[in-house]
């Protein structure tokens, strides 16, 4: 994303001329476009300069582009079964795929750039069961939302959060992305969740290559287990200034909304702008 100079200044101070596969790094300007002002232009600048001189495959222009953790799922540019890494700290994003994807500095991207490899400490687990059937307007924002609430911003502190259960089945692939989107904001580092058919039919009429289901086996060890039932979440707000400051609707009160944006690589696809048109639904003044 727009991080990416800083990683691309660390590039040249390697020494590095090539990145190791212009196929395998995406380059899109994510946060800084349209440009606001003269500095955000020329960081733009400078993504475009490198990616035209690295001859990378996938580099999105303004007009051609959206928010990253949305647009790599829906261009089959993440798949199940992939290690990616962003310099974005949301790119945990894609193990709604059964990926595992989480963010890094500067200078681990560059090195990732350059060698296509990256050290990591394997991640203990968290398991997530999350049971029941959802209350109606109830989706993967709320479940992730109330599970921050329970555990804290540092809950899942280096660790990966893995999302499971009848509630998750049920999810739809957007709720999902969101879940696992967010799971940065326990301190995860990564959401994870078990590729199933709903996977296959979303990635399958975007993959052009190969791609593989991982699953957790039979002996698989965590480091806790949190069993959920969902039947009691209600829609949750988080106030301000931490996620984990949530309240459930029937504790919010009534607040005055001046005004709402609807967007971000949390809560910007097409499943969440129908939800808001429900709500407003006959409502317009």
């Amino acid at each position: 994303d727009i991080t990416a100079p800083i990683g691309i200044e660390e590039f040249r101070r390697a020494g590095a001329t090539k990145v190791f596969d212009p196929d395998k790094v995406v380059l899109i300007p994510d946060h800084f476009v349209p440009n606001k002002d003269i500095k955000s232009a020329q960081q733009c600048q400078l993504m475009r300069q490198f990616a035209r001189e690295q001859n990378l495959t996938h580099y999105y222009e303004v007009g051609e582009m959206g928010i990253e953790h949305a647009l790599l799922p829906e261009q089959g540019l993440v798949l199940p079964g992939d290690l990616v890494v962003g310099a974005d700290s949301h790119t945990c994003t894609y193990g709604a795929l059964g990926a595992f994807s989480t963010g890094v500095g500067s200078t681990d991207f560059a090195a990732a750039m350059i060698t296509g490899e990256a050290w990591f400490r394997v991640p203990e687990t968290i398991r997530i069961i999350y049971q029941g059937k959802r209350r109606p307007w109830v989706d993967g924002k709320d479940l992730i939302l109330y599970t921050i609430g329970k555990i804290g911003v540092d809950g899942a502190l280096y660790q990966a959060m893995e999302f499971t259960g009848e509630a998750i089945a049920n999810l739809s692939m957007d709720s999902r992305l969101t879940m696992a989107n967010m799971a940065i904001e326990a301190g995860g580092k990564n959401g994870i969740i078990a590729p199933d058919k709903l996977t296959k039919e979303y990635v399958q009429s975007r993959a052009k290559r190969p791609y593989k289901f991982h699953y957790s086996d039979g002996e698989a060890k965590y480091i806790q287990t949190l069993d959920i039932d969902v039947t009691r979440i209600e829609p949750q707000v988080a106030f301000p200034h931490l996620p984990s400051n949530v309240r459930p609707i029937s504790a919010v009160g009534n607040v005055v909304i001046d005004q709402t944006v609807i967007g971000s690589c949390t809560n910007g696809r097409l499943e969440d702008l129908r939800t808001a048109a429900r709500v407003l639904k006959g409502r317009k003044r």
